[in-house]
């Protein structure tokens, strides 16, 4: 019995979504509650889960096209004994049993063994190269499929494109794939062939995911309707770094997560949010719009592009929930798990391009917010101290604020703030 594959709910404000990758293909087999179909939108994706055991049917709709809620994209099949049909016309392997038995009166056991012989080289999917199954997922094709010219017939994403090529052209069907599987013994044969396509100049179009694009709008809008100017300053690590190595064992022992350096930017950026309330608001047309609440952005760098899932009320946070809280973002993130609640309604934002190795950036805003403080690598740097020379691990903090609410005042005064609370944690804890 036929099961459909339903768009689910994927937020209040969103009512289309984007085809991305299909996980399984028509024929293959699925459990319940195993993802089928990964959804593109333009916070964060999501997947279509199997409601109950059986096999793919068919996939009503392909990669990168647009479906709304509630839409049917493909259909399961439950009942397993009509499903054993597709495999066979597929892989072959599953007709190797029934075929045993009419042929063993005809001929006795060689028959049975050319036919199972066969089926092995098919079902080997590591000779589809990467970039070769990337493109033929993208245009719809089985990579396992077209004929290989590459090394030991492994499939090549020139085979790819040589396939879309035929498929486009009318006549290309009946002359391409009857020259490919003589041509895939002689591996030179094809290998001359290839020099046209491949002079070095090729190019890959790839179409942009819903997510991509809604970066792309949020930060074309941000340098088009907010007045940004950014300003600088430096903080000496030393301190946070000492009490991370003092206390790391006995923390991590206790709470099962590292203390990191997130957490205390993130208590020192509240307790300078709360003195320059006007980079913890937002303009609503003619209005400003003060909170007083604290959900801190933290931008992340996932699977699919750069995604800021929001701390709610981070100021009822501890050291360890805050630290929790980001490794949790952060794996859900590389897993394209992360729900679309969880990147919207930011007050402030925060973003590590030290992790990256950036050692000095301009941070962009995510809007509507007023403000977004950039973090960089920690370098050992020789400084002042005391009319001496000494070195110091140093890090870079870039302050990018939104110059019609906030005054350059305002900025320098956040940022020093933040400085002095980094340079002496222990004010954090006292509140001074």
């Amino acid at each position: 019995m036929p099961l459909e594959l339903v768009v689910p709910s994927v937020g209040e404000s969103v009512t289309e979504v984007e085809i991305g990758d299909w996980l399984k293909q028509p024929g293959d087999p699925v459990r319940k509650d195993e993802a089928v179909v990964v959804l593109e939108t333009d916070k964060a994706t999501v997947e279509i889960y199997a409601p109950a055991d059986g096999t793919l049917g068919r996939q009503l709709k392909a990669r990168g096209e647009k479906v709304k809620v509630g839409e049917v994209v493909g259909t399961l099949e439950t009942d397993r004994a009509p499903a054993a049909a597709p495999p066979a016309a597929t892989t072959g392997a599953p007709a190797a049993p029934a075929a045993k038995p009419a042929a063993t009166p005809a001929v006795p056991a060689e028959p049975a063994r050319v036919t199972a012989e066969p089926s092995a080289p098919p079902a080997a999917p590591p000779r589809v190269m990467p970039a070769a199954a990337r493109a033929a997922a993208q245009a719809g094709l089985k990579a396992e499929e077209i004929p290989g010219t590459g090394p030991g017939g492994r499939v090549l994403k020139e085979d790819v494109q040589r396939a879309l090529e035929a498929k486009a052209a009318p006549p290309a069907p009946e002359s391409a794939p009857a020259p490919a599987p003589a041509a895939a013994p002689s591996t030179p044969a094809a290998a001359a062939a290839r020099p046209a396509p491949g002079d070095g100049r090729e190019e890959e179009v790839v179409p942009m995911s819903l997510l991509r694009r809604k970066i792309a709008e949020r930060l074309v809008q941000a340098q088009n309707t907010m007045a940004l100017l950014t300003t600088f300053n430096e903080a000496d690590m030393t301190a946070v770094m000492a009490l991370r190595a003092q206390h790391q064992e006995a923390f991590q022992k206790r709470y099962q997560i590292k203390l990191g350096i997130m957490s205390f930017f993130v208590k020192a950026v509240i307790e300078a949010l709360k003195d320059v309330p006007a980079l913890n608001a937002e303009i609503r047309g003619t209005d400003i719009v003060y909170r007083n609440y604290f959900d801190i952005g933290v931008a992340i760098g996932g699977g699919r592009g750069l995604v800021v899932p929001v701390l709610r009320h981070a100021e009822r946070l501890s050291f360890a929930e805050i630290e929790r809280a980001i490794a949790d973002f952060a794996q859900r993130a590389r897993d394209n798990k992360l729900r679309p609640d969880e990147l919207v309604g930011g007050t402030f934002t925060l973003t590590n391009g030290g992790v990256y190795g950036s050692l000095l950036s301009t941070p962009l805003i995510n809007p509507p917010q007023s403000g977004v403080l950039g973090m960089h690598a920690i370098q050992d740097r020789p400084v002042a101290r005391d009319g001496q020379v000494v070195i110091r691990p140093m890090m870079y903090l870039a302050l990018t604020y939104d110059h019609r609410i906030v005054d350059g005042r305002e900025a320098v005064t956040f940022l020093r703030r933040v400085k002095d609370l980094v340079e002496n944690p222990a004010r954090m804890l006292l509140e001074v």
